[in-house]
């Protein structure tokens, strides 16, 4: 865990507007360093900022330095209050894989939850009565088997599958679109004070950060990474949920889907699902089978916890705010590339081939992609571009 001052400084960057997880990536990859970021000439700076005409003048002016303070101001109010950077040990490494890991997340409640199994359940806001049911007995039967329930702190399925969670012994995480101060929907108070003694709410927005449509595909990305498997619980044809789902897919997680009537237009989205490969599935029982080698794999892991990476170093980022991150050898990323040759191709295939541990793979992946050397496509897969 950073200390205060290096984590206003961090939070100073991070909480910048237009600076995301890419432009962030880039900052620390060319620059080395939050104190260089900080530093850094507008010349500097241009090149790793995706939108540098927003975000350049914002950065060196240091505006979100009051976000900082709010942020650092929230932190010490404590009560299970907790900020999670990338070089904080505790930060999730599944945010890591195929994806590009939000700088900070705003946590309120249980924090080691994050470290247990979790399969995601989304759904509809204007569920039917039944789907409301399935989904709070799901969320109670999957905390009992000791997984944690994602999901998104909306109305009906979501809140449903909370609920449930909640009633077991493992409880629930719920992602938000919102600053993770905001309620969304208000109705959800209760629920809210809830999880937050005994489950977890999430976000990487900042704080006082509004309901704004474009913010809930960017929550539904961290639903779909935490998880190890998503069950979609009665969904329109275009309904957020069928984003969620599509991009468990690309990320390579288990996606499953439970159907209803042909009757209910609520139900047409899972059917979609099913059709297109999801898996069927009609109780927890189902569930648990198809993502039982994923449960196995997060269970029994292949490094020993005490041999893994940090998430530091499996993001390539420098120990220190003030270190510079160490080089991947010229050799290893050519070794890499080679063995990719120019066929699409998901890591995992890719690490038994080299026999790398996942983690030391997706740093070095991450490295080439941010130098344009290979690119990411649908199914979580990696191709070489040069």
């Amino acid at each position: 865990m950073l200390y205060r001052d290096d984590l206003f400084r961090y939070l100073t960057v991070a909480l910048t507007p237009y600076v995301g997880p890419i432009s962030f990536a880039m900052l620390m990859k060319r620059l080395g360093s939050i104190n260089a970021i900080l530093s850094a000439t507008a010349d500097e700076l241009k090149p790793c900022l995706e939108q540098a005409d927003k975000a350049l003048p914002l950065l060196l002016n240091k505006t979100a330095e009051k976000s900082a303070e709010c942020a650092m101001a929230w932190l010490e109010k404590g009560g299970n209050r907790h900020i999670l950077t990338l070089l904080d040990d505790d930060y999730p490494m599944s945010l890591a894989q195929g994806m590009r890991p939000p700088p900070v997340l705003f946590l309120h409640g249980n924090i080691a939850l994050l470290q247990q199994p979790k399969i995601a359940i989304v759904g509809s806001r204007r569920a039917t009565p039944q789907a409301v049911q399935i989904a709070k007995q799901f969320g109670k039967e999957l905390s009992e088997q000791g997984i944690t329930v994602v999901s998104g702190f909306a109305d009906g399925i979501d809140a449903a599958a909370h609920q449930g969670a909640l009633l077991g012994r493992n409880s629930t995480i719920g992602v938000l679109g919102t600053g993770i101060d905001i309620v969304y929907p208000a109705k959800n108070q209760d629920l809210a004070v809830a999880m937050s003694q005994t489950g977890l709410l999430l976000s990487e927005f900042p704080l006082n950060t509004t309901p704004v449509a474009k913010n809930f595909p960017r929550r539904n990305r961290l639903i779909a990474a935490l998880g190890l498997g998503t069950v979609v619980i009665e969904a329109a044809e275009k309904s957020g949920s069928l984003i969620t789902a599509r991009l468990a897919g690309e990320l390579g997680r288990d996606v499953m889907a439970v159907p209803g009537s042909i009757l209910n237009p609520q139900s047409a989205g899972c059917h979609k699902l099913i059709r297109d490969g999801a898996a069927l599935v009609t109780s927890v029982a189902d569930i648990l089978a198809e993502c039982e080698h994923a449960l196995r794999a997060f269970r029994q892991p292949e490094t020993p916890k005490s041999a893994q990476k940090s998430p530091k170093n499996a993001f390539n980022l420098p120990e220190t705010l003030d270190a510079t991150p160490q080089k991947q050898e010229d050799c290893t990323r050519k070794h890499i590339l080679d063995a990719m040759a120019y066929d699409p191709i998901h890591p995992d295939a890719l690490a038994q081939r080299l026999n790398l541990h996942t983690a030391d793979l997706y740093a070095i992946l991450l490295d080439l992609e941010l130098d344009g050397m290979i690119a990411t496509t649908a199914g979580g897969f990696y191709q070489r571009l040069q």
